[in-house]
């Protein structure tokens, strides 16, 4: 078996164990209830999935919270958002996926995301494409911004300075692109990007598990993923922008008025 098929079959299973408890009628009353929600969706994906991660890949390390917003150290390490769109799952809805990316020496190498409704299974390898399902990824052939969907998203609480910049961001980017959606969590919109749904993507303060796959996918099918200022991206950079490759200048000129 192949380190891929290893990684899509062990989030094939943790995203069937996440579907046997997710119910459409879901609808939390209060904060605590979610967080206990969350809690055991964590628990429950996690339950197998860190043990053949780490079966398939024993010398790779494990992307802890300490890791999410700084750059890892050398060798390779396991991005693993267990329940991406976790606060989804809680509230019924639809997008929610298993996320895994394989990091070596600070770059994304391979991803694997399971979107258990609907059966989706995204996967990218370093230097050999992107796929949804088998069938090749492609991002969007738009060069003006003014048809563009741009998306960008809230990473963590707590954080004014970065509210501040997402409220300015999407003002400026509503003077120039088509269409602005904000969106949770991160790897939706970046999979939309990489199959040519989506056009552009800028986060503040993202956490490495919640972009590290998507951008893997959007890279190999195509995309451009800097820092929002246009200078090169590595996990633990404090900012990102991806986009399809003729709007990436526009994209940075847009969102420059922001500090």
């Amino acid at each position: 078996m192949t380190l891929h098929t290893a990684v899509a079959e062990a989030a094939k299973k943790a995203g069937a164990r996440l579907l046997a408890i997710h119910s459409p009628d879901a609808r939390p009353a209060d904060r605590a209830g979610m967080a206990t929600a969350v809690r055991h969706n964590d628990a429950v994906a996690l339950d197998g999935l860190r043990a053949e991660l780490t079966a398939a890949r024993p010398g790779a390390g494990w992307v802890e919270e300490e890791h999410e917003t700084t750059e890892l150290p050398p060798g390779e390490w396991w991005a693993v958002d267990a329940v991406e769109g976790n606060v989804n799952h809680v509230h019924g809805l639809a997008e929610w996926a298993v996320s895994v990316t394989l990091l070596r020496d600070g770059e994304p190498v391979l991803a694997v995301v399971h979107q258990p409704i609907g059966d989706l299974t995204y996967t990218a390898a370093r230097g050999e494409g992107a796929w949804l399902d088998g069938a090749p990824l492609r991002v969007s052939a738009k060069r003006d911004l003014d048809a563009a969907i741009a998306t960008t998203g809230q990473a963590e609480p707590g954080q004014e300075r970065t509210y501040r910049r997402i409220g300015e961001s999407v003002t400026a980017m509503l003077g120039r692109a088509l269409l602005v959606r904000v969106s949770v969590p991160s790897t939706f919109p970046l999979l939309l990007l990489a199959n040519g749904q989506n056009d552009v993507f800028w986060q503040y303060e993202p956490v490495l598990s919640g972009i590290a796959a998507g951008v893997l996918l959007a890279t190999e099918a195509g995309a451009v993923a800097t820092r929002i200022d246009g200078s090169p991206w590595r996990p633990g950079s404090p900012d990102l922008l991806v986009t399809a490759p003729a709007l990436h200048e526009a994209a940075v000129t847009a969102l420059s008025t922001v500090d």
